[in-house]
């Protein structure tokens, strides 16, 4: 009789989760993602009696609770954070097929959720403008983040694409290069090195770098460079931003090596040096990432195909009146030329 009763109650729910209403795993992602009931009332137009209804009737229907609620903020239970990533799953095969439709029609429309190391903020923008306007019926979502952040984003799959300079290597990913991202090494004007030619790294381990926070590709760049000749960098100072570094080193704090797209068209070129230094520039690449076995929308498709003529649409900015390395960047996308410091362009897994 025990072990009916169990089948019965097992049926009922299955047959009660297939009730489950689009319109409720749409406000119960609302919530679960902005962590808030009235929030969510708020994104999706409705009253919070509403939102509230439509949760209950589908926490009776999974038959566990989804949320908890500790003072005014509102937490995923175990079963709620199961019912997010299907109910993820599920929106994620709705806009692929919207965007499916939409191709077979002709058209390119949709949404393209990007997530951005902060270095790639200095030129994605202007990639995207003229990807918009040659695609007006995209929507563009850009999240910009340090490496930590958008690694974790890449993790919970929350994106189309992620745009890094070093792609992970304990994520099985599939990493397309697209554009040069040669790292240099930036000096106050009138630092003793900036008239010296072909300096040595032995002679700039001595001097106080500013770097950003560990984990960094850049970071992690430049500390291999120098590991492969037994040296290590002398860390003054650990900063939050590749703008915080840049006035650091104007102000005299110590030299710093950033990628070259951080330097704006209008950079103040009386204020920075480019030091001229063995082994630099290091030559690594901008790549397009995303999880192996992902299934790109044929938006994420489309850009993705845009990028990969990137160098036609952007390039790296001739700086007048700073200081560079006279030897000619590689070129980026072949990995032919690459000296041993390029990172070449591949595929990444574990």
């Amino acid at each position: 009789m025990v072990m009916i009763d169990f089948h019965l109650s097992q049926q009922l729910k299955r047959q009660a989760m297939r009730h489950t209403t689009l319109r409720q795993l749409e406000v119960f992602e609302a919530i679960a993602r902005l962590g808030s009931f009235t929030r969510a009332a708020e994104e999706l137009h409705l009253t919070q009696p509403t939102v509230s209804m439509q949760i209950k009737k589908l926490t009776d229907a999974v038959g566990m609770p989804l949320f908890e609620q500790v003072g005014k903020k509102v937490y995923l239970t175990e079963a709620g954070r199961a019912l997010q990533n299907f109910s993820r799953e599920i929106f994620d095969h709705f806009t692929h097929f919207e965007m499916l439709l939409a191709d077979l029609k002709g058209l390119k429309q949709g949404r393209l959720r990007l997530g951005v190391i902060t270095t790639a903020k200095y030129f994605i923008p202007r990639l995207l403008g003229a990807f918009c306007r040659q695609y007006p019926g995209i929507d563009v979502a850009m999240k910009v983040s340090n490496r930590e952040r958008i690694l974790e984003r890449l993790h919970n799959n929350e994106d189309d694409l992620y745009i890094l300079g070093q792609p992970p290597e304990e994520v099985d990913v599939i990493a397309e290069p697209f554009l040069d991202n040669p790292l240099i090494v930036l000096a106050p004007a009138d630092h003793p090195l900036a008239q010296e030619k072909n300096i040595t790294l032995q002679r700039l381990a001595e001097e106080p770098f500013l770097v950003r926070e560990a984990g960094s590709g850049t970071r992690i760049a430049t500390e291999q460079l120098f590991a492969r000749h037994n040296l290590k960098i002398r860390v003054r100072m650990e900063l939050g931003s590749n703008e915080a570094i840049k006035q650091a080193v104007i102000g005299g704090l110590g030299i710093s090596v950033l990628s070259r797209h951080t330097l704006p068209i209008d950079v103040m070129t009386e204020q920075i040096a480019l030091l001229d230094v063995q082994g630099f520039p290091i030559e690594r690449h901008w790549c397009a990432v995303y999880p192996r076995g992902k299934q790109l929308s044929v938006v994420a498709h489309t850009f993705l195909d845009y990028l990969k003529e990137a160098h036609r649409h952007i390039e790296v900015v001739t700086y007048p009146g700073i200081r560079k390395k006279k030897a000619a960047n590689k070129p980026g996308l072949s990995g032919g030329n690459a000296n041993k410091n390029t990172q070449a362009p591949r595929r990444t897994s574990k």
